[in-house]
């Protein structure tokens, strides 16, 4: 931020504030936790069976059941959180992937933060899920879907 109270990328503190006071973002957010929920659900459950019933390093276990979870994000999300602005699949599909990979490397420090703290690995993945979705739904709300 500069002196001026602009960001880089051009964005100011009022514009801020009237993105706050809008009800369509505050709506957007809650489709997109739903949507969250929803992946959430699927991202322990696979990351659950393939740590406990296939033995499979916990870190591995939480880039695949990324991968299964950020599908299915991406198709709900697409579909009905941000339908208004939908584009090109792939073109929004790469820009979505390429912030859920971002999203995903904040989890993986936080979960192996918690893990090394002595946390079980499924608190720690469920935690880290949940501290990295304010980052996620920005990333997704001004690039991915953006106008």
């Amino acid at each position: 931020m500069d002196p001026s109270g602009e960001v880089r990328a051009g964005i100011t503190r009022a514009r801020v504030n009237a993105a706050l006071r809008r009800r369509g973002n505050w709506e957007q957010l809650l489709k997109f936790c739903a949507v969250g929920v929803t992946g959430y659900a699927v991202n322990l459950a696979v990351y659950t069976l393939l740590l406990e019933g296939f033995g499979i390093h916990y870190i591995p276990a939480a880039i695949c059941s990324f991968l299964v979870a950020v599908t299915n994000n991406y198709v709900w999300n697409r579909l009905w959180t941000f339908r208004a602005e939908r584009g090109h699949y792939a073109y929004q599909g790469m820009r979505f992937l390429v912030v859920s990979t971002l999203a995903l490397a904040a989890n993986l420090v936080v979960l192996q933060l918690y893990v090394d703290a002595g946390l079980d690995k499924v608190a720690a993945q469920a935690i880290a899920i949940v501290l990295v979705t304010p980052v996620n739904f920005v990333g997704n709300k001004l690039w991915s879907f953006g106008r």
